[in-house]
């Protein structure tokens, strides 16, 4: 028997010696494979002995069997989930941090910081002054060219009187819009009142603003122009202007409804009054009326005598500053005083102390405007879409990386800028020679016009007129008038730079920009502004900011200018 036991564990031999029967007959393939399967799924299932791991090996069978249920798989996985995470306590979820957008945060007092020593070490920048216009000769220079009227004044057809609202340059729109529509209606013009505003406050007259005298003598071959209205005629209304018909005409209304509308009621009542009238005049006029504006805003209006003559002696300071330039200097328009900070409604670095006092100024000035139910106020869009007025730090900066060194003469235009202890030192930092016309002007010189914001305006206005280089960085009826009048004294170019805000909002967010990358983003876009130097006005442009052709004509051409066509 052991040599059978062994034989048989041996697996050896056909027959059995011991007479065993004979081996069965194969089976079939496919049975012996099922066989096969069945015997093996036992055998993992027995060394399978945990619960889950049963339940799974379970589910995969049933899977393999029904290939069906892989339809249901997603909702399988989703109904898993959603019990998973009913299950675990929402203090481990992690956080998301959200990232505030490129642009849309101020932080150029880190960028300064870091920038700073590589800005003061450059020394490439010297002489940007002297070759900053770069501008190409083709097509001529352009040169003021006003044609004036020669025939004679038609009988006045009655009395305009206007009230012109807002600050110095909104006040000068309205004035030269008054020129135009009188004039073309053949009426005679009453000097312009100045209406009192709440926010610039200033009384003055216009007498005490341009030189009166010279208006209404340049004035006198195209239109009767009188101090007042005559007694006679204020007789009619009881000597009391509210009696008088006034006029409201919508903004930016055509001439041809003057013609329309207000000559009839001119011819009928001998005297008429437009209040309020600034921006009352379409930019898009016939020749006749382009060349009345033009006129008046480059010829008829001067500053009065007073003030022309501190002006003129505050340019010539500037120019002896800048004796190291030639007596070329850079003129910036800064508007960062604390009512234009708080209308922008920008964010900056000066914390809860700012917060509250913008909220306090918004407030004050526009009592409820921006606290309107459904009013959404987002800073950060705002600084991205280029709106946020510059602070003294960044325009410091731009001009640093625009090529201008530390020993460039700065004239300053400004109000009173906000918080300027703080804001202002980087600036000085940046640019030791900057000067403004407290610091040009002694205390006793600047007395007679220091309650007078528009007379104030006017000394800046005139220094910025007559600088090599003109910086606006915000806006406004201020600098749009400077870029035409400076259009019209430097054959057509306007020698300013206008920079792209949206573009410097993302320079000045970029912390990992060095030196070199940030200059030379900066020199291109004062590349840019010398190329639009010269530009031709459009129909929906204003006049005051392109003269060119309405006002000046080619140094070999004709004045795009005519007076005929006016009403008779």
């Amino acid at each position: 028997m052991n040599g059978a036991y062994s034989r048989v564990l041996s697996g050896g031999g056909g027959g059995s010696p011991t007479g065993s029967p004979p081996a069965s007959p194969r089976r079939s393939p496919r049975l012996r494979h099922a066989r096969s399967q069945r015997g093996g799924r036992v055998a993992a299932a027995q060394t399978l002995r945990t619960l889950p791991h049963r339940i799974a090996w379970a589910l995969l069978s049933l899977l393999l069997r029904r290939q069906a249920i892989f339809l249901f798989a997603p909702l399988i996985y989703i109904s898993v989930m959603l019990i998973y995470m009913g299950s675990v306590s929402l203090d481990v979820v992690p956080r998301m941090i959200s990232r505030p957008p490129p642009g849309s945060v101020y932080r150029s007092p880190q960028l300064y910081q870091r920038l700073r020593q590589e800005m003061d070490s450059d020394n490439s920048s010297d002489n940007t002054i002297s070759i900053i216009w770069r501008r190409s000769s083709r097509g001529g220079e352009w040169k003021p060219c006003i044609n004036r009227r020669s025939d004679g004044l038609a009988y006045s057809n009655g009395y305009i009187y206007i009230e012109a609202n807002g600050g110095l340059n909104q006040q000068r729109t309205s004035i030269c819009n008054a020129v135009a529509v009188a004039g073309y209606l053949n009426a005679t013009l009453v000097v312009p009142n100045f209406h009192f505003h709440s926010i610039w406050r200033d009384p003055s007259k216009f007498s005490d603003i341009y030189d009166e005298e010279h208006f209404i003598s340049t004035l006198k071959d195209e239109m009767r122009v009188v101090t007042k209205v005559p007694d006679f005629m204020m007789e009619r209304f009881g000597h009391n202007m509210s009696n008088v018909l006034n006029f409201k005409i919508k903004a930016w209304s055509p001439i041809q409804l003057y013609k329309d509308v207000v000559l009839p009621k001119l011819l009928e009542e001998r005297l008429i009054r437009i209040s309020p009238f600034a921006n009352r005049l379409s930019d898009d006029a016939p020749g006749v009326v382009q060349r009345l504006r033009c006129l008046a805003n480059y010829e008829a209006l001067r500053f009065s005598k007073q003030i022309s003559a501190l002006a003129e002696s505050l340019v010539t300071r500037m120019r002896r500053h800048s004796m190291n330039d030639d007596g070329k200097y850079v003129a910036v328009h800064l508007r960062f005083e604390e009512d234009m900070v708080a209308f922008s409604c920008c964010i900056y670095d000066g914390g809860e102390k700012e917060k509250s006092e913008m909220t306090a100024a918004r407030e004050r000035g526009w009592r409820g405007k921006f606290t309107k139910p459904g009013r959404d106020i987002r800073p950060g869009a705002i600084r991205m879409n280029g709106k946020c007025p510059l602070t003294p730090l960044e325009v410091g900066l731009m001009l640093r990386g625009m090529g201008f060194n530390n020993n460039t003469s700065i004239y300053l235009a400004s109000g009173k800028i906000y918080e300027a202890d703080r804001t202002m030192a980087p600036l000085l930092e940046m640019f030791p020679l900057l000067q403004t016309k407290e610091t040009l002007a002694s205390a006793e010189e600047l007395a007679p016009f220091k309650n007078y914001s528009s007379q104030m305006a006017a000394l800046d206005y005139t220094v910025c007129l007559h600088s090599e280089v003109f910086v606006t960085t915000q806006g406004g009826n201020f600098p749009h008038f400077l870029i035409g009048h400076r259009r019209y004294l430097n054959g057509g170019h306007s020698k300013t730079i206008k920079p792209d805000k949206r573009k410097l909002a993302l320079l000045f967010d970029n912390q990992n920009m060095g030196w070199r990358a940030f200059k030379r983003h900066l020199v291109n876009m004062r590349s840019h502004s010398d190329a639009k130097g010269i530009e031709l006005k459009r129909p929906s442009d204003s006049i005051y900011t392109y003269p060119c052709p309405d006002c000046m004509c080619r140094s070999n051409g004709k004045s795009e200018g005519a007076w005929k066509g006016l009403v008779q």
